[in-house]
């Protein structure tokens, strides 16, 4: 390949060596820029980005506190997703929270998206989750992110309400072969 090819191209061949590790409290802030940058990719108005902008800031307390997931490139982190584990079921704002392991983010930065590195977030996932005997994960999924999903073997489960007022995103399932 020469040298004038786009690293994006090129990367796709290097994906083998995407090195997944737990989050240290230290990459909170890369993991925000992360969650904003892919987020706003969608070209979603300034109002939604600025409701969810809690909601995608990843604490030092949030990665002390959950299980989350970098991938890293060459060193440099691309991307991340985090499992919640919910205790007892909970409907904040008419959004119900079912009890169960939930998957409550998975971003990667957008010149990185399409290069497989979602399924092999996907994969680390479920091999950890079996590992620790849980049979299936619940998804709240971006509307943007259903095709991706259903790759991955996520099963639609039922509409749910948003933070966003009178917009609906699905909740998906993926069975954990345990």
């Amino acid at each position: 390949m020469s040298m004038d090819a786009d690293p994006v191209i090129a990367m796709s061949n290097t994906m083998a060596e995407l090195k997944i590790r737990h989050a240290k409290a230290t990459d909170s802030t890369i993991l925000t820029d992360i969650s904003l940058r892919a987020k706003k990719y969608w070209n979603y108005p300034d109002e939604y980005m600025e409701r969810w902008k809690d909601e995608l800031t990843i604490t030092p307390e949030y990665i002390e506190n959950n299980t989350v997931f970098v991938g890293e490139l060459e060193d440099k982190i691309v991307g991340f997703y985090s499992l919640i584990e919910i205790h007892h079921a909970l409907e904040i704002r008419s959004i119900l929270i079912e009890k169960g392991t939930w998957l409550d983010h998975m971003f990667i930065l957008p010149r990185y998206m399409g290069k497989g590195i979602g399924t092999k977030f996907t994969t680390h996932m479920k091999a950890y989750l079996s590992e620790k005997r849980v049979d299936k994960v619940l998804i709240f999924v971006d509307p943007y992110a259903k095709g991706f999903y259903e790759k991955v073997g996520a099963k639609f489960r039922r509409e749910s309400d948003s933070s966003i007022p009178g917009r609906k995103i699905p909740v998906y399932e993926i069975k954990i072969g345990i």
